[in-house]
């Protein structure tokens, strides 16, 4: 069976995930993992070092403005990282949904190079986070840390995260199991309709400029 845009919406409605084993890798499969790993939203831990890199605005912070260009960064080798899970057809998936207003990225810029930044959906109260990528130091931490303001801005409940890393756990990442994962994910979902249509949460807030300083503010509110 194809995979379609609207495949990929219910999926991540019913808590699975698509990988596959390469970039070049034709095939694509479905995951659920028995552990899962979530960013509480009200629990994100911000240091004294990155709240000061936020401060000092060494960054541009932008929404959905190179969608494609951070995911082919995210996809691209890197330091300690040969191969991606991240292939064509999830790719081209993924394009897809940004046009139709569901897959989102936060960019962080030193003039005119995206120097790091992350990309993830939006569905109901959820945002799914899938990779995150830097070319510049701390890039891709100011921009996760743009992301939580503005998801609590907009009153998200579930930061989905996959897995676990050290690099999440700084944050205040955790774990927790399937099931309690499923009912969180109800919950975030629950004034979504149903079937193949979701509502897209409200990240129209992409089209709102944040200052370092309202981040910051909203960031020591929660953490």
């Amino acid at each position: 069976m194809k995979i379609t845009p609207d495949i990929v919406l219910q999926a991540y409605a019913s808590g699975i995930f698509p990988m596959s084993d390469g970039r070049d890798e034709p095939e694509m499969y479905w995951v659920d993992p028995e552990m899962r790993g979530i960013l509480p939203l009200d629990g994100f831990h911000l240091s004294r070092r990155l709240r000061r890199t936020v401060r000092q605005d060494h960054f541009t912070i932008r929404i959905d403005s190179a969608f494609e260009q951070v995911m082919t960064a995210c996809a691209a080798p890197a330091s300690g990282r040969w191969t991606t899970w991240i292939n064509r057809e999830i790719q081209d998936l993924f394009i897809t949904l940004h046009h139709r207003g569901f897959a989102h990225s936060v960019e962080a810029w030193a003039g005119d190079q995206l120097a790091g930044g992350l990309y993830g959906i939006a569905l109901g109260g959820a945002f799914f986070g899938e990779s995150m990528f830097s070319v510049q130091a701390d890039a891709s931490k100011v921009a996760l840390v743009h992301l939580v303001a503005r998801l609590r801005l907009a009153e998200f409940s579930l930061l989905d995260t996959q897995f676990i890393t050290d690099h999440l756990r700084q944050f205040g990442a955790i774990e927790i199991a399937r099931t309690e994962y499923h009912s969180r994910l109800s919950a975030a979902l629950s004034g979504s309709s149903s079937g193949a249509t979701y509502g897209m949460g409200d990240f129209s807030l992409r089209g709102r400029s944040m200052s370092s300083a309202s981040v910051l503010q909203s960031m020591t509110q929660t953490s």
